[in-house]
């Protein structure tokens, strides 16, 4: 009898643990992924800007939206366009969303959040640009104002912008000068001047507390980032993020953004081996040590145990 009793136990803690897994990352509210400059939600439904992130929060349990704003564009833009999409899937929901967004994908889900407090119960920075770009501030500095040549880049820009339209089956407002100068060190000052919440811009490398009341409206603020440029020999894209890292000089960052400009709300984590591709899984998965797919999922639960 009492061995039938402990092998009862043991199937009730088993299926205990399974049902726990089960809904590991069950949010109360939809996570929703923003993607940064240059993205996009999905082309032809095979190549996914968050590769196979939506789908490894969505089999424990969590519903999640992916975001399709302007693949180059101010990032005040891309937050109002971000603020009307989340508003059908906020009233789905429960009344609110969770943002997770990487990249320029931070500041437009900050702006979004400061337009519609009452939509957003969080937002997360995932190696965001939050204080700036040292490459952006590079690439604005070596471009002459009101030339030719800054007209030509603007162009080519806007064209890379329409056929990502093309290819994702979107049709955003494309601006490629805009997408520059709002992520160079004065254009996101400028913006956070507007929309401060979850930023601490009393000193660059200033951290800020995890809960922000934005114009009557509780919303939590998370951010983690990697810190390492080159981070896989068999990854195509990190000899072009080596190179871009060089702006940074001795500054910890991840080819794009130093780690002091990612710091948004409570800092989980800012020492992963990771760069700004592997933030979001790609290339197709070929990443450093640290698997993003885990942080994505951490947060998730993060997340539901805040009752969010």
């Amino acid at each position: 009898m009492r061995r039938v009793i402990t092998s009862a136990l043991a199937v009730c803690a088993l299926v205990g643990a399974v049902e726990a897994q089960a809904n590991y990352t069950k949010t109360k509210y939809p996570i929703v992924l923003v993607h940064g400059v240059t993205g996009f939600d999905t082309i032809g439904g095979l190549i996914n800007y968050f590769h196979t992130i939506p789908w490894n929060l969505e089999r424990d349990g969590a519903k999640v939206y992916v975001a399709s704003v302007s693949a180059l564009n101010d990032s005040e833009q891309r937050g109002a366009s971000l603020a009307q999409q989340i508003v059908p899937w906020a009233s789905a929901n429960g009344g609110k969303v969770n943002l997770i967004g990487h990249s320029q994908g931070s500041p437009t889900s900050r702006v979004a959040a400061s337009l519609r407090p009452d939509l957003v119960a969080s937002v997360t920075s995932v190696n965001g640009v939050n204080k700036g770009s040292k490459v952006a501030d590079v690439l604005r500095g070596v471009i002459p104002a009101n030339s030719a040549i800054e007209g030509g880049a603007n162009g080519l820009a806007n064209a890379i912008g329409s056929l990502i339209n093309l290819l994702s089956g979107n049709n955003n407002p494309q601006n490629g000068l805009a997408a520059l100068k709002t992520l160079t060190t004065a254009g996101t000052t400028a913006l956070n001047g507007r929309h401060p919440w979850g930023v601490n811009s009393s000193s660059y490398c200033a951290k800020s507390t995890e809960v922000h009341n934005v114009r009557g409206h509780n919303i939590r603020y998370y951010s983690w980032t990697g810190n390492t440029p080159y981070t896989n020999v068999f990854d195509a894209v990190d000899p072009f993020l080596a190179i871009t890292g060089l702006a940074f000089g001795s500054e910890k960052n991840d080819g794009l953004v130093g780690v002091c400009s990612t710091y948004l709300g409570q800092v989980i984590g800012d020492g992963y081996n990771m760069n700004h591709v592997d933030a979001i899984n790609h290339l197709f998965g070929v990443r450093g040590w640290t698997d993003p797919v885990s942080l994505y999922r951490q947060h998730a639960n993060r997340l539901k145990s805040k009752g969010v």
